[in-house]
């Protein structure tokens, strides 16, 4: 009886929740098809309209930065980001789709730099004391970026406005 009881009770919750909640999360199936066409995706960043990821398309292997504009479902050029002796490592994008964060490897050291869209520059972001980039995370605005990095042997994150 009273297994009864608790199953009276708890039945009715578990329908009314996922009402609470807004209903589940549903993939965007189109999208995520055309994401597994474009070859093998990683490290994304989303920001209002915009996906950033660093890609590889199928049978070439070499690794780019990659920013979608997700209304139009389409790629958005970036020249001037992309070399073909670049590797990148962490990617993210502020909410215009105007500034990316990067951490790539180049020449034999890791770097953080800010490429903004409009002017097809890309800036060098000097680190303070020295360390290591590992991952960037751009503030929505692109005006801070958290960075994770390696110091002196231990991981530590530093925050670094952008004017």
């Amino acid at each position: 009886m009273r297994h009864l009881a608790v199953g009276l009770i708890t039945a009715p919750l578990a329908l009314a929740l996922p009402g609470c909640l807004g209903g589940m999360p549903v993939p965007e199936s189109g999208l995520n098809r055309q994401l597994e066409q474009a070859g093998n995706n990683r490290r994304p960043s989303l920001a209002g309209r915009w996906l950033a990821l660093i890609n590889a398309p199928p049978g070439d292997g070499r690794e780019r930065v990659v920013l979608l504009d997700l209304e139009r479902r389409l790629p958005v050029p970036l020249p001037g980001l992309n070399r073909p002796d670049a590797q990148p490592l962490s990617v993210s994008v502020d909410v215009s789709g105007e500034r990316l964060a990067l951490v790539r490897h180049l020449e034999g050291r890791t770097e953080l730099v800010l490429y903004r869209r409009s002017l097809q520059s890309l800036q060098p972001i000097p680190i303070g004391p020295p360390g290591v980039p590992l991952a960037v995370q751009l503030r929505a605005d692109g005006r801070e970026l958290a960075v994770q990095l390696s110091r002196n042997g231990l991981w530590q994150v530093d925050l670094i406005r952008i004017p």
